[in-house]
């Protein structure tokens, strides 16, 4: 402990004003909504430039790595053994700590009459998280497994085998969440079966584990009037405390609605982006996220953002509804989650490649820039030390400043021969952490 704190302080001198030491215990951060308060991070920088270190991975993935720490924790495919990973690496060097195979087989197809439809994705895309008592990882077969930080398994289960085949078309990747003293998953599917995976009649549910045991505490089968694929929902359930009462959003089946962390019992809902539920391939892949009082969700495809007012009670109608943005705008997004960073929305269009700022209580653009690249972005945002961090496809990194939309930094950071990044950078103790195609990189001043 000494000399951590001893190390700290030395950061601090080196770097005047910075504020180091905050982790990124799951997928959106700290606060669940992608951002950081950390300062002093670096703007410039390559695969060789302000680069702490940076390791090889046995496999491609788009979870994002989380730390706790000095360790960092991610999930990662192994090509060579057909195997998914659950590792940890140390913050300092990057050297594996330790490292345990929790399923076979890293992506779905090829089995009975199944056909693979989603060529480009595997099971490694929910991203692991911690309370800093234990870390779970999560993948996309239904494998879930917990672990001390020091390696030892605590447990292990299978969601599907134990609740029904997932029924998905493309491949399941929604990323557990700790909160409150609860393991939480979200299965928002299909209710008929897809091929040869799940049966007609799934139901979707939120379920909540102990995360000690992995005991089963309850489940909340979630009902939605969507149809076919616009059940199917990739997104996170997203914890928010408005008011002093805390609850669970979750956003898929053409609706957005808020739960009691503690019974699963649904407090609200609002809907629906799909009028009359016309549109039966509206797959939901954004989380959705909170700030300022209200809950913002994406719809899919170019169709717009929509706010709601949080701490709502029942069903709620068009009063229910804060703002909208604009048909055909570039506020707008199929996959990227957006941010809220510094009492603003920042709202990643992949399919208009472009950032926008937009002010919380009314949608108002403050300021929107087109983004550099010929490929989509697909990570989501992530907010730190007054900068927005994006990635797109091919691994090429854009900083903006958060004030104005200004340009900071473009660097291309994979050169792999089929580059598909997606995993979203994590800031934390005074670092990005950027995942790539197949490497893993620290990067600091």
């Amino acid at each position: 402990m000494r000399r951590g704190i001893t190390g700290m302080a030395l950061l601090l001198a080196l770097v005047p004003g910075a504020v180091f030491g905050a982790d990124w215990p799951n997928w959106r951060g700290p606060y669940y909504n992608g951002s950081s308060p950390e300062t002093g991070l670096p703007v410039r920088f390559s695969p060789t430039e302000n680069v702490k270190w940076s390791v090889s991975l046995p496999g491609p993935a788009a979870s994002t790595p989380i730390i706790w720490g000095d360790q960092v924790f991610l999930t990662s495919t192994d090509l060579k053994n057909q195997g998914l990973l659950a590792l940890c690496l140390d913050r300092q060097t990057g050297k594996v700590r330790w490292q345990h195979y929790v399923g076979t087989g890293y992506r779905p197809g090829g089995e009975g009459n199944e056909i693979q439809l989603d060529s480009r994705s595997n099971y490694a895309s929910p991203s692991p998280v911690t309370d800093g008592k234990r870390v779970v990882f999560f993948f996309g077969n239904g494998d879930l497994a917990a672990f001390d930080l020091q390696g030892r398994k605590l447990w292990q289960r299978n969601i599907q085998k134990e609740y029904g085949d997932f029924a998905f078309q493309w491949t399941f990747g929604s990323s557990p969440q700790l909160y409150a003293g609860k393991l939480y998953l979200q299965v928002l599917q299909r209710n008929l079966a897809v091929g040869n995976r799940g049966k007609d009649g799934n139901p979707s549910y939120l379920l909540a584990l102990d995360p000690a045991t992995g005991k089963e505490l309850w489940r909340h089968v979630r009902p939605s009037p969507a149809q076919m694929e616009s059940l199917e929902a990739y997104s996170t359930p997203i914890p928010y405390e408005h008011n002093g009462r805390r609850e669970l959003i979750i956003a898929g089946g053409d609706v957005l609605t808020g739960h009691d962390p503690e019974t699963g019992k649904e407090l609200w809902r609002w809907g629906t982006w799909n009028p009359g539920h016309r549109e039966a391939w509206w797959r939901l892949v954004p989380s959705p996220v909170a700030g300022g009082g209200v809950v913002v969700v994406c719809a899919p495809k170019r169709a717009p953002v929509y706010a709601a007012r949080a701490g709502g009670s029942g069903t709620l109608g068009t009063s229910g509804l804060v703002w909208k943005s604009e048909e055909r705008s570039e506020v707008t997004s199929d996959v990227p989650t957006p941010l809220f960073y510094q009492n603003r929305f920042y709202v990643l269009s992949d399919l208009r490649k472009a950032l926008s700022c937009v002010e919380p209580q009314t949608g108002q653009v403050v300021w929107s820039v087109p983004l550099p690249g010929n490929t989509m972005y697909w990570a989501s945002p992530t907010g730190a030390d007054g900068k927005i961090y994006l990635v797109n496809l091919r691994g090429e990194v854009c900083v903006v400043q958060a004030r104005d939309g200004k340009i900071l930094h473009t660097v291309a950071m994979d050169n792999s021969e089929d580059p598909d990044v997606r995993s979203t950078i994590a800031v934390a103790r005074g670092n990005l952490f950027l995942r790539t195609t197949r490497r893993l990189y620290c990067i600091g001043k």
